[in-house]
């Protein structure tokens, strides 16, 4: 039986992410008795490794590496598994002086074919010298290669027959690239988010000391894809970087058996774990047919939420479940971030839970403007707050003009501070529609301000505007999942199509019903509903299960639904055929 690394740092000192590269934190770490361990599907340590092993391993790869004819400055594209040849294939490259760029394993793809042409216009995109991969699929990675003139495509384990490099390693630079980001909505043309070692220590300095305000004691726990931005900084890099233990379930392990998330976080006493609104939502769902009475979550401080928009009732249907074996609501942290400023800009302070502001809806869609609710209003709207921006980091919130709004104004989210990215790789059309030359990032969101604390409304680009009213995809999505019996988070996708004379709002859901009278019910419903609650006409199209399509980090895409839509895609005949139900 393999023993995981201990919570303890024993007789290291911990530090905050006060280095000048992640080689250096590296160094550092493995010093002490802390690291990583990989389990199984069974809750069983597959892999434990000790920061210590990790340096020793990383850098011996990082010399066959440079034996293979790679130079510092290279790009190097990896499948981001969660197991331990990913994380020592991405060190090597620090130790190496190369840049790595995680890939995504094939989810949410549709098939073969797309899997390896999306690869392929990831590999481009990072100009990229070397592939590492999975031997599971490294026939596809091969496949998706072919022609690029790659110097090295396989396995970490294929390089052991390469002589490796005796001379120094790399000086290691503060300014350079530490790693390639792609954003999980980059499916289409994936752009590499240039994040440079000083822009990631920054933010993992001020996530850490000032964000989640890390302890001595503090143990992580994740499911996170290594190639999303969340599960890559949040629940590997940063960890490291301040000498923490992680815990680390494959995500495929947690789509098969979510709770076991928690059995981890209950056994080994974990006190930070993070996940999307879908996560504490499928655990909340299996944990209606499961037993959940020999968990004790008492020791989860900070159960972080991101990477979405938030939704207060996930969280209070997640706290009603599992308050009885000890989670309280006051461990909830809301958080906002991207890819793009490394991981996080904000946190609601630790302790204080999830805090709700409830507005005029009327006020929202056709003044832009946060409201407070009266007790006669009859469409209101419940949003989570976000806490406040990290130190060191701005915020703005403007016009449709560009003019800096006030607190309960909705605009569009500007930010700016250390935790930037440098650009889009080999971008610079790209990164300067969105970055200004004074440092200002346009996140592509809508919110407001209130108390020092950020509100997100939504994605600018999913605004619909009907008669003349701003209305978002979201509402109606949650209001036909919340209300309509048979529906699940994720089952409706909402967009807007030119008509005429005005938008047609087209709302997308999956249905597993075959009869044809269920199926008329079911549209009508859904329809008076939208009509009755939010006051829009809706042309309601049924589509199978698991028709709607998803983004690398299981996040519904809408803009790809509407090109599947207006393709023809989602036909009459093809929604008469129902998928499993699964």
């Amino acid at each position: 039986m393999i023993e995981a690394t201990p919570t303890s740092h024993g007789n290291n000192p911990m530090r905050y992410g006060d280095f000048g590269t992640l080689a250096e934190a590296l160094d550092y770490a493995a010093l002490g008795p802390t690291g990583i361990n990989i389990y199984t599907g069974k809750g069983e340590v597959a892999e434990a490794l000790p920061y210590a092993s990790i340096r020793e391993q990383a850098i011996a790869l990082a010399r066959r590496m440079l034996g293979a004819g790679l130079k510092p400055g290279m790009r190097v594209g990896m499948i981001a598994e969660s197991d331990g040849d990913f994380i020592r294939a991405f060190f090597a490259c620090q130790y190496a002086g190369l840049v790595p760029a995680p890939m995504p394993l094939p989810v949410a793809f549709g098939g073969r074919g797309a899997y390896i042409e999306h690869v392929r216009r990831m590999i481009q995109s990072a100009d990229a010298s070397a592939m590492f991969t999975p031997a599971v699929v490294e026939e596809w990675i091969g496949e998706a290669a072919q022609g690029l003139g790659l110097k090295y495509c396989g396995t970490a384990g294929g390089m052991d027959n390469i002589a490796p490099f005796t001379g120094a390693l790399p000086e290691q630079d503060a300014e350079g690239l530490s790693y390639l980001q792609f954003s999980s909505g980059s499916t289409r043309d994936p752009k590499g988010i240039a994040v440079t070692q000083r822009a990631f220590m920054a933010n993992a300095h001020t996530s850490s000391l000032h964000g989640l305000r890390i302890e001595d004691n503090d143990r992580c726990v994740s499911w996170l894809p290594f190639y999303h931005d969340m599960g890559l900084v949040g629940f590997l890099l940063i960890p490291m970087v301040c000498q923490m233990t992680v815990d680390v379930l494959p995500t495929r392990e947690f789509a098969r058996r979510a709770l076991l998330w928690l059995r981890l976080i209950s056994r080994n006493r974990g006190t930070l774990s993070f996940s999307p609104s879908f996560g504490y939502e499928l655990c909340t769902r299996r944990s209606g047919t499961a037993a959940i009475d020999d968990l004790d979550l008492s020791c989860w401080r900070g159960a972080g939420i991101g990477g979405d928009m938030v939704r207060a009732p996930v969280l209070s249907r997640f706290v009603e479940q599992f308050s009885k074996v000890g989670f309280r609501r006051e461990a909830f942290v809301p958080s906002y971030g991207m890819a793009e400023a490394t991981l996080a800009l904000s946190f609601t302070p630790t302790g204080d839970g999830f805090c709700t502001d409830e507005i005029d809806s009327e006020a929202m869609e056709q003044r832009q403007r946060a409201e407070p609710a009266k007790a006669d209003n009859t469409r209101t709207r419940t949003f989570v707050l976000c806490g406040e921006m990290l130190p060191g980091h701005d915020l703005d919130v403007r016009d449709v003009n560009g003019a800096s709004l006030g607190e309960r104004e909705i605009g569009r989210i500007f930010v700016r501070g250390p935790s930037l990215m440098k650009g889009y790789y080999g971008a610079e059309e790209e990164t300067a529609a969105v970055l200004s030359t004074d440092g200002w990032l346009d996140t592509g969101d809508l919110g407001y301000r209130i108390a020092r604390q950020l509100v997100i409304t939504g994605r600018a680009k999913d605004l619909m505007i009907v008669n003349g009213r701003n209305v978002w995809p979201q509402d109606l999505e949650w209001t036909a999942e919340a209300e309509i019996a048979g529906l699940r988070s994720g089952d409706v996708a909402v967009f807007s199509v030119d008509a005429d004379t005005d938008e047609q709002i087209v709302a997308l859901v999956q249905c597993r019903q075959r009869d044809e009278a269920a199926r008329e019910t079911l549209r009508n419903d859904i329809a008076g509903l939208l009509r009755t609650r939010h006051g829009t006409e809706a042309n309601v199209v049924l589509v199978p299960p698991h028709a709607l399509p998803v983004t690398t980090s299981g996040k519904l895409s809408r803009s790809k639904a509407k090109t599947l839509y207006l393709a023809g895609s989602f036909s009459a005949e093809a929604a008469e055929a129902p998928a499993s139900a699964g």
